[in-house]
């Protein structure tokens, strides 16, 4: 019986420099076949030398799992990249031209698209299907000029494609519309904030369903704290450093990108971990925590007045689904604003999309569950068709 075009599913992959995640989608179901992650790329001592080996160990692991990837009748593979630059603001098919203004990304994005280009080159090399490329930027493409512009000289900015950017694009649509469907309401008719709080950390302010506002920039480094991320510092830092530290601008990358954040302030990277140690009483994780929080109410405060206030205020991503001291402490003292928080609600585990503000609440408080996969299998299945 030959099988329904809306039963293929879409391989999604997302390709990091070592290391490989995928899943299986069918875009119209939300059903995932299979997902996985190969690790360790290129590493020493590894079985896995490149990313076409790495397709090679996928396709093992999905038939230890029963299914023979070769003889699935897939639609299309989507590819997660995470910066489009001023070029892309749309899902695109990937062709030899579109890999080669990839590639010239690199220097906005050197941690991330040189290694999806890697993984782009070996899938196309091995399935013979549509390749899409679905940007982390695309959704903030619509940011107005005066949210999107730095002040500093316009030739420069130009000259080398200088804007906020914005991250966690996919994620943050994806959430846009699922709250709406949630609240059983038109996205046209939100105000909407989001807070994306994993191990990067991303806020946005969404009218309409079109992104008006992003915390990170040129690069995932602006905004909130994250894990091991600073967010925002004072521009001078980097000179202070290099004149008092003497350190080299490599290095004060690192630093911001790899050693700051709740990591920097208290020791540890794992949020569970963190509140554990505030639980127990350590001044370090205390001041890491609070620290997380002031800058989300900073954010929140600030998209509030850019949206001229907000219809629902939402967390999502692994922080923001999980953690009930984190939003209660977001919502604390905000009830001015309208934004308040039933505890009972808040603490009842779940991993279903809900609202957690008491009913009749001037601006909802929700979790919602955000589904980056399912984003980019069904962003490619639209474009293919």
């Amino acid at each position: 019986m030959t099988q329904s075009p809306t039963d293929r599913p879409v391989l999604v992959l997302n390709a990091g420099s070592s290391s490989l995640k995928y899943q299986l989608v069918v875009p119209e179901s939300g059903e995932v076949r299979a997902a996985g992650l190969v690790e360790r790329i290129g590493e020493s001592g590894s079985d896995v030398a490149d990313h076409s080996g790495a397709l090679e160990a996928m396709r093992a692991q999905l038939q230890d799992a029963g299914i023979r990837l070769d003889e699935v009748p897939l639609r299309a593979v989507g590819h997660r990249v995470v910066h489009g630059g001023p070029d892309f603001s749309e899902p695109v098919v990937i062709d030899d031209g579109v890999l080669d203004r990839i590639k010239s990304l690199s220097a906005l994005a050197p941690l991330h698209n040189p290694a999806a280009v890697i993984g782009i080159e070996a899938a196309r090399k091995r399935y013979d299907v549509p390749h899409v490329a679905i940007f982390d930027t695309a959704f903030f493409s619509s940011l107005p000029t005066e949210a999107s512009t730095y002040a500093v000289p316009r030739d420069l900015a130009a000259k080398h494609s200088i804007r906020r950017y914005g991250f966690h694009g996919t994620s943050h649509q994806f959430v846009a519309h699922a709250t709406a469907e949630l609240l059983d309401r038109p996205v046209e008719d939100l105000r909407q904030v989001i807070l994306h709080l994993g191990n990067g950390c991303s806020a946005s302010a969404v009218r309409s369903g079109r992104a008006v506002e992003t915390s990170m920039g040129l690069t995932p480094l602006q905004g909130l704290v994250m894990g091991t991320r600073s967010g925002d510092v004072d521009p001078g830092l980097h000179a202070y450093l290099a004149r008092e530290a003497g350190m080299s601008l490599d290095e004060i990358d690192t630093l911001l990108n790899k050693k700051s954040g709740v990591l920097g302030l208290s020791g540890v990277n794992d949020f569970r971990e963190l509140v554990e140690r505030v639980e127990a009483g350590d001044d370090d994780a205390r001041l890491a925590f609070d620290v997380f929080v002031h800058r989300l109410k900073h954010y929140v405060g600030a998209y509030l007045a850019i949206l001229g206030g907000a219809d629902v205020l939402v967390f999502t991503a692994g922080i923001g689904q999980h953690s009930a001291p984190v939003r209660a402490a977001v919502a604390e003292g905000l009830g001015e604003l309208g934004i308040s928080i039933d505890d009972a609600l808040n603490e009842a585990g779940s991993t279903e999309a809900r609202v957690i503000s008491p009913f009749g609440s001037r601006v909802v408080v929700a979790v919602v569950p955000t589904n980056e996969e399912l984003a980019i299998a069904r962003q490619t299945a639209d474009l293919v068709g």
